[in-house]
């Protein structure tokens, strides 16, 4: 029976997430210390940063030819927004079970080092889920047939934005 992740739709973009964290990977070694971040959806992906049109296709290339060739650490990010809610929703939990039957606003101030003590806890503890939630759920690894369509450049007002075209 298919699940939920074998909807072709859905497919599209955990394969453009994966294909647009490969190509911030590569940028990333081309240009260490630099900022990039991106946004993915069924037709392809947004990439920010201050890099020329040229440099982001051949990154972009290059990531699709590595993920094709089986390098599907590539599709995992570090920054990715799937680890930081991860992240907080971990935080969060923890921050609620220290807090529970504290009825008071002075028995929930008082039991701030609790909160503090199991927010740190599950946001160190959560780290490995982070990325497992990428591998299993938001990102996918292998990009099948796709191709790159087309790299377009736009400036919107201080930030440099490519939108990347794929298909398949």
């Amino acid at each position: 029976m298919p699940g939920i992740l074998d909807n072709p739709t859905l497919n599209r973009v955990r394969r453009n997430h994966g294909l647009e964290h490969a190509s911030i990977h590569i940028l990333s070694r081309q240009f260490p210390g630099q900022s990039f971040s991106g946004h993915s959806d069924t037709s392809g992906f947004w990439l920010f940063g201050k890099v020329d049109t040229e440099t982001i296709a051949n990154a972009v290339t290059e990531a699709l030819s590595r993920l094709q060739n089986g390098e599907k650490n590539l599709a995992i990010h570090s920054n990715c927004g799937t680890n930081f809610v991860t992240y907080g929703f971990a935080a969060g939990m923890a921050s609620l079970i220290a807090l529970m039957g504290a009825k008071t606003p002075k028995a929930k101030l008082e039991r701030l080092p609790l909160v503090t003590v199991f927010a740190t806890l599950a946001l160190i503890l959560s780290q490995p889920l982070g990325y497992k939630v990428q591998q299993r759920i938001t990102v996918e690894s292998d990009p099948g047939n796709m191709q790159i369509l087309d790299v377009i450049r736009s400036i919107r007002g201080n930030v440099v934005v490519h939108r990347i075209t794929t298909r398949g």
